[in-house]
C-alpha cells in the first residue's frame, strides 16, 4: 500500500499530514508513504527530518478568495497536475490524502483524473479553496471542528504529534519546569506586563520568534523569572509545564491546546480571512479559554483578564477540564481508518 500526502507550505498543513504519516506506519511500517510538497515550502525541511520521502512539484499560489486571478489559476496548474499524475503514477499510490494549501488542489486534480482515491482533511473552521474542490470528489471528508460547513464532513479532529497527543501534563510537569520554568506566553505587550505578573509571582516563558529580536532581561533577585527564547523546540515540556497560554489561534495551536487540556488566552490574527477567530470560538465557548481581538490586547487586558485566573487554581482546573473535554486526542488513528475504507472500497467497487 502506498499513500501520497498533499500538504505542503506552511507548518498548519505539514504537521497534521507528517502525524498520519507516523500513525500509518504504527500500523503498517511496510507502508509507503511520500508526501508531496514544493522547493519553497517547509516540507523541504520537515519530510526528510521525519524519515519521509518528498516528491516536489510546481508551486501555483491560489487566491484565498474568489479575485480575477482565480480565472489564471487553470492554466497554471496544468504543469503542476501534470508533476503531481507523474509522482502518484511512479508511487503507484493507493490513496491521496490532502491537507490543504499549495499541493493539495493538483493533487486532488492528478488523482480524479488517475481515479485514485481522496481523502480530504481540513483544519480550519472556514475551510480554503484547495479543500471546498478536493471535497467535491472525495470518497470521504474529515474536518477539526463540529461545525464545519463542507458537505458530508466527518468531526475528527486534527492528527497530532504523538508527544502532544499523549502528553500527560501532571506527570511531565517537574521535568518541563525544570527545563525553562513555568511559561505563560506578546511580544510589546509580554515585555510590558511582564514585571507585574512577577510581582505576582507568575514565571514567564516568551517564544519571541525566531525573526524577532530577544527583549533585554534584568530579572530581579528572588523573583520569579521571565524567560524570552527565539523558539521552543519541545512543545510537549512547554505544555506540561504551563498552567496557560498567551497565543495565536491556529489550527495547529487550538487543537494541540485543546488535546492537552491546556486553557489559553487566544489573540487571532487580524489578517486572512477571519478563520483563526473561528478556529478558537468552539473550546473559548466550551469554558476553555478566553478570546481577544489583536487590537484590544494590552498590558490593562492580560492583568485585568489573564492575572486573575492565573491567580485563581480552581477556574484554572475547571477552564482546563473544559478545554480537555473539547480536544480530540485520536483524530491520527480515526483518519488512519478513514484511508483504509477508501482504499477497501475502490478495491471492491
Amino acid at each position: 500500500m502506498h499513500v501520497v500526502l498533499a500538504g505542503g507550505g506552511t507548518a498548519g498543513h505539514i504537521e497534521p499530514a507528517l502525524a498520519l504519516a507516523d500513525a500509518l506506519r504504527r500500523q503498517d511500517p511496510s507502508v509507503g508513504i511520500t508526501a508531496l510538497g514544493t522547493e519553497r515550502g517547509l516540507e523541504t525541511r520537515l519530510v526528510p527530518e521525519r524519515g519521509y520521502e518528498l516528491g516536489l512539484i510546481p508551486a501555483v499560489p491560489l487566491p484565498r478568495k474568489p479575485t480575477p486571478e482565480l480565472i489564471t489559476v487553470p492554466g497554471r496548474l496544468r504543469g503542476t497536475i501534470k508533476a503531481a499524475e507523474e509522482i502518484l503514477e511512479r508511487t503507484k499510490a493507493d490513496c491521496v490524502v490532502g491537507f490543504g494549501g499549495y499541493v493539495a488542489l493538483p493533487g486532488y486534480l492528478a488523482a480524479k483524473r488517475l481515479g485514485v482515491p481522496i481523502i480530504v482533511h481540513e483544519a480550519n473552521a472556514r475551510p480554503g479553496l484547495a479543500n471546498k474542490i478536493g471535497s467535491r470528489y472525495a470518497h470521504a471528508v474529515a474536518v477539526s471542528t463540529p461545525d464545519s460547513k463542507l458537505r458530508g464532513a466527518r468531526y475528527v479532529g486534527i492528527p497530532l504529534r504523538r508527544s502532544i497527543s499523549t502528553l500527560d501534563r501532571a506527570a511531565v510537569r517537574p521535568e518541563a519546569r525544570a527545563a525553562f520554568g513555568k511559561p505563560a506566553a506578546f511580544n510589546e505587550v509580554i515585555q510590558q506586563v511582564a514585571p507585574t505578573l512577577q510581582r505576582s509571582g507568575i514565571q514567564i516563558l516568551h517564544a519571541v520568534g525566531p525573526k524577532n529580536e530577544l527583549p533585554r532581561v534584568d530579572n530581579m533577585p528572588g523573583m520569579p523569572p521571565y524567560v524570552p527564547v527565539p523558539y521552543v523546540d519541545r512543545m510537549d515540556l512547554a505544555y506540561a509545564a504551563a498552567d496557560m497560554m498567551l497565543c495565536r489561534a491556529g489550527a495547529m495551536t487550538v487543537a494541540e491546546l485543546s488535546a492537552v487540556g491546556l486553557p489559553a488566552a487566544y489573540v487571532p490574527l487580524p489578517i486572512g480571512n477571519g478563520e483563526q477567530r473561528l478556529n478558537a470560538q468552539p473550546v473559548v465557548k466550551a469554558g476553555g479559554g478566553l478570546l481577544v481581538d489583536d487590537a484590544e490586547l494590552t498590558p490593562e487586558w492580560v492583568l485585568s483578564q489573564v492575572l486573575p485566573v492565573l491567580a485563581d487554581p480552581h477556574r484554572l482546573y475547571e477552564m482546563s477540564r473544559a478545554a480537555a473535554e473539547f480536544g480530540r486526542r485520536d483524530a491520527d488513528e480515526l483518519l488512519v481508518a478513514m484511508v483504509y475504507e477508501a482504499i477497501a472500497a475502490h478495491r471492491n467497487r
